[in-house]
């Protein structure tokens, strides 16, 4: 039964970004100023949100694991899983904002890069929760998940610094597309749709691989703390 939820749930999912790129490259129209390559666009600003939404998973898990570590363990095994599911998936997220970022600009801005606010706190975002995956995945000891949550909590203060620094700073990024000043927002219905659309599929695909690594990493602790329990054991 689980099996089969998760086959038809991924096959919705495909269904989904085939349509958001049907909608993104054929029914949108073309952006005034910046034309076709506009249509990063739509990859672009749904995978920042995307990746927002899952480091606030993984703040979540992280909370959890230090919550829970002394009095309920098993619950911030889970929540530790949880954390670290969502951490992966973020980064998998930021890391496409951060491709995806640079090749718009070089063609909106004449260049790759610029050290302005935006860029660069969602690069610190990146580097802090890459940091938290190579800490999870070579250091050992019963401190390890604690240093991890800490750092992913300490990573997910940044979100709102990159949500904020185009409003609090003068960057060469765009204003925010969406509550922004006075007129700012997408007024072609179209381009709203396609907008939409992308960013229901790739939620859709981030859920599916979030809760797919969250159940091999609640199989991994089982194992690990079988193996641990075994070597108590044959200590006796």
């Amino acid at each position: 039964m689980k099996r089969t939820a998760i086959g038809l749930y991924a096959i919705v999912t495909v269904a989904l970004m085939v349509w958001g790129f049907y909608q993104a490259i054929y029914v949108a129209p073309d952006e005034a100023t910046m034309h076709f390559v506009q249509r990063i666009f739509y990859y672009h600003v749904p995978s920042a949100m995307v990746a927002f939404l899952f480091f606030a998973i993984s703040l979540l898990g992280s909370l959890g694991y230090l919550a829970w570590r002394r009095s309920k363990p098993e619950r911030a095994q889970m929540a530790d899983a949880w954390a670290l599911a969502g951490a992966e998936v973020g980064v998998v997220f930021c890391s496409i904002v951060l491709i995806t970022g640079p090749l718009w600009g070089r063609r909106a801005w004449g260049m790759w890069w610029t050290w302005d606010a935006r860029l660069t706190t969602t690069l610190v975002l990146w580097l802090i929760y890459v940091s938290y995956l190579l800490l999870r995945r070579f250091a050992a000891g019963p401190q390890m998940q604690t240093l991890a949550a800490v750092l992913g909590i300490f990573g997910a203060l940044d979100v709102p610094i990159v949500y904020m620094s185009n409003r609090w700073w003068r960057t060469q990024h765009p204003a925010p597309v969406f509550g922004g000043a006075p007129g700012s927002g997408i007024k072609d219905p179209r381009m709203l749709a396609a907008f939409g659309w992308n960013v229901l599929a790739w939620i859709a695909w981030g859920v599916l691989i979030l809760v797919l690594r969250y159940v091999v990493e609640r199989k991994q602790q089982k194992i690990a703390a079988r193996e641990a329990q075994a070597a108590l054991q044959a200590q006796d």
